[in-house]
C-alpha cells in the first residue's frame, strides 16, 4: 500500500504543477510485442524533474518554520526548481554552481530570479561546502537534495502517476544522480507493485553510486568527468548507498557516446529533446536489450543541454562528422 508521504506529495503538487504525460516511444521496442513508453519530466517548469522535489520539500520546511531565504548547491537542474520553487512561494534564493556550469541551466536561474555564486570548477565539493557555510552564518534554509529527507518523496510522484496510467509496467530505468530521484521513484513503485524492476543508470565517467550499490559501502571517485552533469556525482552519501541496495534491482553504466545517440534516437525518431542525463535512461536500455520486460518505461528527466552537446549528438553519426567531445 503506498505511503501517505507519497500521497501528500501528490496532494501538495498538483496545486502547482501538471501531470507529465506517458507517451509510447514507438520506435525503441526491441521486438513486437514490447512497450517502451517515455515519461516526459521535460515537460515540467525548468525543463527538469527536479522542481517536484525542491518544491515539495521547500513547501513542507515553510509549514514547521519562518523561512526567508533557501540556498543550494548545484549543477544547475535543482538549482533552477529552487529558484523556481522560491519564485513561487515567495522567498529569495541564493545557488551556488560550478564554475563550469551547463550555460543553459545557469540562463534558467538567472532568468528565475536567483542570485549565483559560482565556486569550483570540476564538480560540486567546493559549492557545496559554500553553500553550507552560508546557510549556517547566515540562517538561510540549505536545500540539499541529496541529503534532505522530504526531497525524495517529490520524484516519488513520478511513479504514482506511471502506474496509475500502466499498473502492469514491468521495468522503469532512472537516471542515477544524486539518487534522490531513484530513491522516491523506486520506494513508490515498489509499494504499489511487488512486480516491478527498477533499474538505474550512471555514467561511466561517473560511476560512483554503482561502484557503491555494487559493493555495499560509500566508493568516491576521483572525478566525475562526464556530459551528463546531471549525474555527474563523486561522493555517495551512505545513507542513499543503503537506500538504493534495497530498492534497486540491477545498475547499467552507459558511455558518453551511447548518450549522445540516445539524445540523437529521441530528437529524430522521437521529436523529444533530452539532455545527456535525460536520455540515459534511453541509452541504458538501448544497451541492455531488455526484451523479457513486455512494459518498459524510460524515465527522460530532463531537456536542458546545451547547444554544443546538441550538435554534437545530431551530427555525430554523419559521414565524415567527428563524434569526438570538444
Amino acid at each position: 500500500m503506498l505511503d501517505a508521504t507519497f500521497q501528500n506529495a501528490r496532494d501538495f503538487l498538483s496545486k502547482y504543477l501538471p501531470q507529465t504525460r506517458l507517451v509510447l516511444g514507438g520506435s525503441l521496442g526491441g521486438s513486437s510485442d514490447q512497450n517502451v513508453y517515455l515519461k516526459l519530466e521535460n515537460e515540467l517548469p525548468t525543463g527538469s524533474f527536479k522542481v517536484r522535489g525542491a518544491l515539495y520539500a521547500l513547501g513542507l520546511q515553510m509549514q514547521r518554520r519562518n523561512v526567508s531565504e533557501v540556498v543550494a548547491s548545484s549543477t544547475g537542474n535543482h538549482g533552477a526548481a529552487v529558484a523556481y520553487a522560491a519564485e513561487l512561494l515567495g522567498v529569495k534564493a541564493r545557488i551556488f554552481l560550478p564554475e563550469k556550469s551547463n550555460p543553459v541551466k545557469r540562463a534558467n536561474i538567472v532568468r528565475l530570479g536567483a542570485k549565483i555564486v559560482e565556486k569550483g570548477s570540476a564538480d560540486l565539493a567546493a559549492a557545496f561546502e559554500m553553500a553550507a557555510e552560508y546557510a549556517q552564518v547566515h540562517g538561510a534554509f540549505f536545500l540539499n537534495d541529496a541529503t534532505d529527507p522530504d526531497v525524495p518523496a517529490g520524484p516519488g510522484t513520478i511513479a504514482c502517476e506511471i502506474l496509475e496510467k500502466l499498473p502492469e509496467v514491468d521495468a522503469i530505468y532512472v537516471p542515477m544522480g544524486d539518487t534522490a530521484l531513484i530513491r522516491g521513484v523506486a520506494a513508490a513503485a515498489k509499494q504499489t507493485s511487488s512486480k516491478v524492476k527498477i533499474v538505474g543508470v550512471q555514467s561511466e565517467r561517473a560511476p560512483s553510486y554503482f561502484l557503491s550499490w555494487k559493493d555495499g559501502r560509500a566508493i568516491e571517485t576521483e572525478t566525475c568527468d562526464t556530459i551528463a552533469d546531471g549525474l555527474a556525482t563523486r561522493t555517495p552519501v551512505t545513507a542513499n548507498v543503503d537506500a538504493i541496495r534495497r530498492l534497486v534491482d540491477d545498475v547499467v553504466l552507459v558511455s558518453e557516446e551511447e548518450m549522445l545517440n540516445a539524445i540523437r534516437r529521441l530528437l529524430i525518431d522521437e521529436h523529444v529533446v533530452a539532455e545527456p542525463a535525460g536520455a540515459a535512461a534511453t541509452a541504458a536500455f538501448l544497451k541492455s536489450r531488455d526484451e523479457r520486460s513486455k512494459n518498459v518505461v524510460l524515465l527522460l528527466t530532463g531537456a536542458n543541454i546545451s547547444a554544443e552537446v546538441l550538435r554534437q549528438a545530431a551530427t555525430s553519426a554523419l559521414p565524415g562528422v567527428s563524434s569526438r567531445r570538444h
